[in-house]
């Protein structure tokens, strides 16, 4: 995972396989670089996970809660078609981006 800060945007890289325990950390250390940055953008950037079960929706649903307190909005990006249908599937296709956000 990587965390990148652009004015008001923040985005969040994710990579390998998002399961309950490899998210188990990284769900701490990305709340608090929101709750630090207050972003009005949070992108999470899927393009390096192969693999994501439930708690990969989670995180997404998490981070929205958390963003949103402030006014801020999360936006997915780089999902693969495994990772986009469990998005999909949660009824969160809405926060997919297909093209790079500018801001």
């Amino acid at each position: 995972m990587e965390i990148t800060n652009s004015g008001d945007r923040m985005t969040v890289t994710l990579s390998g396989e998002l399961d309950h325990h490899a998210l188990k950390t990284m769900r701490g250390t990305i709340d608090a670089q929101i709750e630090q940055y207050t972003p009005k953008v949070l992108v999470l950037d899927f393009a390096g996970v192969g693999f994501m079960d439930s708690s990969g929706i989670g995180l997404i649903l998490g981070r929205r809660r958390i963003a949103e307190s402030f006014g801020g909005l999360v936006v997915i990006t780089g999902a693969s078609g495994y990772v986009e249908k469990l998005i999909n599937l949660a009824g969160l296709s809405p926060m997919i981006m297909r093209r790079e956000l500018k801001l």
